[in-house]
């Protein structure tokens, strides 16, 4: 079981080797992978993974050879959400979540919402749970696109059992979209639950479900 498992679009890859020196072969996408625990079966942890990701599609499979190698893998991958703004202005950064095994067909989904709207669109995050960041991008005036182009990812995703937040939680912008997800009887027994704890509507004034 890995300790860390990262995915990054061909984009993403592009980024890290050019903006964040990362010392990586150029792919159309690429997972970061990390083996902790005991000295005497860290090695045994890393050998297991390495057999899991052979299989078609694979380019290379490379190993950082020390910590400081491992440091810049990270920072690269750090590095990312900033680095974006080289691509665009602007972005709607969406942390949504679907299935481990339905990764590949919401990467593949974006891609071509990506075509749809004539926007580019960048996929990063954290493979291990299944919570992508998906990043529309574009300038100021493609924002009512862009907008668009978010309420088909929402729908893409809820249509491969995700859900729209892994991390970040719903929010203002997400919140008519919850319906979609939950349904009503869902969301009025939220309403009740919420109206025990806060008759008056103190919490968040204005902004409930």
């Amino acid at each position: 079981v890995p300790s860390m498992l990262e995915f990054m679009d061909g984009d993403c890859v592009r980024l890290a080797r050019d903006m964040g020196g990362a010392d990586i072969p150029a792919a159309g996408a690429l997972l970061m992978f990390e083996a902790d625990g005991e000295a005497a079966t860290v090695d045994h942890a890393a050998e297991a993974l390495a057999r899991a990701a052979e299989g078609p599609g694979l380019l290379a499979l490379d190993h950082a050879p020390d910590e400081a190698a491992r440091e810049r893998l990270w920072a690269a991958r750090k590095a990312l959400s900033p680095a974006l703004r080289t691509l665009a202005p602007g972005k709607i950064n969406e942390d949504v979540v679907v299935p481990v095994s339905r990764i590949p067909a919401l990467v593949a989904g974006v891609r071509a919402l990506a075509a749809e709207f004539d926007l580019p669109i960048v996929c990063f995050g954290h493979a291990g749970n299944g919570n992508l960041h998906v990043n529309v991008l574009g300038e100021e005036a493609d924002l009512e696109r862009m907008h668009a182009c978010v309420e088909q990812v929402f729908r893409l995703v809820l249509s491969l059992n995700g859900t729209l937040s892994g991390e970040h939680g719903v929010g203002r912008s997400k919140r008519p979209f919850v319906a979609l997800e939950l349904g009503p009887e869902t969301l009025a027994l939220m309403r009740r639950v919420k109206g025990v704890f806060d008759p008056d509507g103190i919490l968040n004034p204005g902004i409930a479900l």
